[in-house]
Order: C-alpha cells, then structure tokens, then sequence
C-alpha cells in the first residue's frame, strides 16, 4: 500500500527525538510505552498518517463502504477497555485480505478482507483485534522494549513494524535497517502481541453483541488460504503470526463463552455486494450477480440484486437498472444505499428534476446520510444552483463537523457565486480537516485579503487565521 510511509516515519522519528538523545538514557517507568512515546506524540504521528490518507490514491474513496466501517468500528471501540481513545478507520484498495494499526488509532482495513470474511462478526473479531492493539499500546511498547538500542535503530523498528502492517513485502527489507538480535526480540514481543490483541478483541466482541466465535471462525479462513502457494497467502498471517497456540488459546476461550446467533446486518451484504460490483469490468459483474440469482448462489437476496444494479448503472444499462430497482423497492428491506442508487441512476440519466425529487424524499428518510448529501449537494452544482447547494450543506453540516467534503463542496459553491472570501475560507477550513495545515492557512490568508467580505466576515477569517499560525507556531500578522 502506497501511503508515503516514509513520510510517516520521519514524523514518529522527529517525535521521538523531542524525548530524548539516546534511547539508553530512558528511564524506567514502570509502563515503559509511555517513556518512548506518550498519547500526545501518537496523536501527532496520527495526524501526519491521516493527512497522507487523505491525498493517498490507495484510499477508497466511497463514503458509503466507509462510513459503515466507521459505524462498525465505533460499535466496538464503544463496547472497548478504552473509550476515550479517538479511533480512524479507513478502507484500502487491495485484495489482500489484510487490516493494520498504526499509531493514534488509526486503522486500515483491506477491501480484501472485507470481502474475504464470511460473516459480519468474523470482520468484527478483526477490528476488535486492531483496536487491541491500539488500547494496549502495542507499538509503543514495541519501541520502549528497544529502550538500550539507539535512537536510529528505534527508527528503524517503527519503520519496519509499520510497513509490517501495510505491505509485508517491503517489511523484510525494512529489518534489515535493526540488529537481528534486536529484530527477532521484537518478532517475539509481536507474537505476545497478538494473544493480547485476540483477548480484548473476543471481549470486545462479546461485548458488542457479536458472535465470539467470528474470531476462530476467520482463523480457519485464513488456514484455508495458506494452503497454497507461500506467495499468496493472506497478508493478515504474515503480519498477524498465526501459532497453533494461538488458534488453541482463542479456541479455549471461545468455547468458555455462550453461544449466540448473530445475524448480519444488510449494511454488511450491501457494502460487499457494491465492493463486488466495482472490482471488475461491468460486464464481468453483471454476469456473476445474474448467475448467482439465477442459481440461488447467495447469501442475502436483496445485496446480490442491489451489486447487480451498481454493475448495471456502471454500464448504464438504464431499463435493466429500473428493473432492478423496481425489485428492490418490493423486496428489499428499505436502505439509504438503495434510495442513493435509485437518484444516482436519474442523474446519470440527465433527468435533473426526477434526481432531485428522489434526493428530497431519501432525505426526508435518511436526514443524515452522507452519500445522499453529497449526491444532493453534487447535483445542485452539476445544475448550476450554488444557492441550494450551500443552504443544503449548511443545514448538515453541525451532525459532520469534521468532514472535509463539506467545505470542498462550500468552497465550489462559493466560487460559482464569486464569494472570493468564502470560497477560501471554505477551501481552508477542508485543508485544516484534512491535515494539511499549510494550505489550511495559505487559503485562509487568501481570504483575509479578499476584497468582497464584510466586516464580520472578515474578523472571522483573521481570527482563524491566527488561531491556525498559532498551531504552526507562528503568530505572525497577516502580510500586507
């Protein structure tokens, strides 16, 4: 996975080195994780990751598969030892079934894996995983258990254990930068790592209304895979070492806890189902979904219908689509994904009038669904209508405080109206959220000098932009 990671690294390094010269100068402090790196340098190290997220082409782009990755992993993190630890989730374009932790909790999770797990709660025990790793402090205490090693090579352990995480492939030569000692005390401490992180995850699971035994159950997934050729197996188990005590203890414990059927959610079939409409050619796709419907080769209905008509409206396959949709409407439980589907299909036809009148009614049902504002939201500027775009956006934008999109969609509709102030004050405040501080306070000074605003306008955007240089740490007036 391309995520600049080297970047990052340069980030944890320059974070740790505030701390100290020499990693034999530590201290011992009893919890040795927080001698390395306390919670406020994971954040910022976070911060640096998000913001490569936020630009990275590996990053899927699609709110719908997100945003219910978002919920499923709040529903965890709720049900978790540390609440009050700000969680990031986010989907990567790879077949692969893999998922990864990174400092400040910020977790990846492979469209592979996705679409690899047979059950919701067998993608839940995964997540409860990583976020194991996450309250437990695991790469912290990674670099602490180097604490006698110098700074460089600490550098180095971070570096590999984060490549680890995102491409195993060039984690191997990333080790190579750490003695072997060092290397194979770590690959040690990784694996009691992972008993750790399957012990919180089952609790978090039990706790979160899942089936416990999601977690052997994609154990036994991942053995099936392995049994090919040492080049594909998943990449979960070369960064996951999976033990026979490992599989013996989650089994143990399993097998101490009740029984509970669990059904999976619609969101669940419906996010594979889309996943599975988009990874290959329309056509491809069309045929497999009528296959299966054909065949009764499914394990939900109304998801293997709802992937057939994505693939159908990717080819633009309009009559074949309402067909679909017509099926969905009678048999499918109602959802917000269905609903955006239908009005997407009436742009991608160019009926602007039979689009927004199915916006305004999903809506009105789903008042807080991001893929139907910013399929509204998108229409109105496809139409030329900024004003109701903005006021559309801005009657949102309180239950979303923190989405960028909603400020780049200000920022078009502000510049259609040749709003010279908003517009860059917009742009600014969706660089702020998407990490990206210097353009944040590059278009917040562009709009400080726009010519167009008034004076409570005005004093807004100086104020921001002060409050911004202050975080960059610098408090210098605006430049004439």
């Amino acid at each position: 996975m391309n995520l600049k990671l080297t970047i990052i690294i340069l980030a944890i390094a320059s974070v740790l080195h505030v701390s100290y010269v020499s990693a034999n100068e530590l201290p011992d402090l009893g919890d040795v994780s927080a001698t390395v790196m306390s919670p406020l340098q994971e954040q910022a190290i976070a911060e640096q990751i998000l913001r490569e997220v936020a630009v990275s082409d590996d990053v899927l782009n699609d709110v719908e598969v997100t945003d219910y990755l978002q919920a499923l992993g709040a529903r965890l993190v709720a049900n978790g030892p540390e609440k009050q630890q700000k969680f990031n989730f986010f989907v990567v374009q790879d077949r692969s079934i893999n998922a990864f932790a990174m400092p400040g909790g910020v977790i990846g999770v492979h469209t592979g894996l996705m679409l690899g797990a047979n059950s919701e709660s067998e993608l839940a025990s995964v997540l409860g995983h990583e976020i194991g790793h996450v309250t437990q402090r695991h790469l912290a205490r990674m670099l602490a258990s180097q604490k006698t090693d110098t700074l460089k090579n600490i550098a180095g352990i971070a570096l590999a254990l984060l490549m680890a995480r995102a491409n195993p492939q060039l984690a191997s030569g990333a080790f190579t930068t750490v003695s072997a000692i060092g290397v194979q005390s770590q690959l040690d401490y990784t694996r009691e790592h992972e008993r750790e992180a399957d012990r919180i995850g089952l609790q978090i699971l039990d706790s979160g209304g899942f089936d416990v035994r999601g977690m052997p159950s994609f154990f036994n997934t991942l053995q099936r895979g392995s049994r090919f050729a040492e080049g594909s197996t998943p990449s979960f188990l070369r960064t996951h070492p999976l033990t026979t005590e490992r599989i013996a203890d989650v089994t143990n414990r399993v097998e101490q806890m009740p029984y509970r059927q669990v059904t999976d959610s619609i969101e669940f079939h419906l996010v594979r189902a889309k996943l599975r409409a988009t990874y290959t050619t329309p056509e491809a796709a069309i045929g497999v979904f009528e296959q299966n419907i054909r065949e009764h080769r499914y394990s939900n209905e109304a998801a293997e219908h709802y992937g057939l008509a994505v693939a159908l409206l990717r080819k633009g396959a309009f009559p074949q689509l309402e067909k679909e949709l017509a099926w969905l409407k009678k048999n499918a439980p109602q959802h917000a994904m269905i609903e955006s589907l239908s009005a997407r299909m009436e742009v991608a036809r160019n009926n602007p009038q039979s689009a927004a009148a199915k916006y305004a009614s999903a809506l009105a049902r789903y008042p807080d669904n991001r893929a139907l504002i910013y399929g509204y939201a998108e229409h109105f500027l496809a139409i030329k209508q900024p004003d109701n775009a903005i006021r559309l956006v801005l009657s949102k934008q309180a239950r979303y405080v923190d989405d960028a999109y909603f400020y780049d969609l200000l920022a078009k509709a502000y510049t259609m109206q040749n709003k010279v102030l908003l517009s860059h004050q917009a742009q600014g405040e969706a660089y702020y959220r998407k990490y990206d501080l210097a353009r944040a306070i590059e278009q917040m000074d562009l709009a400080a000098k726009a010519n167009d605003g008034d004076f409570y306008q005005i004093s807004i955007v100086e104020a921001r932009l002060k409050q911004l240089r202050q975080m960059q740490g610098d408090d210098k007036k605006p430049k004439s």
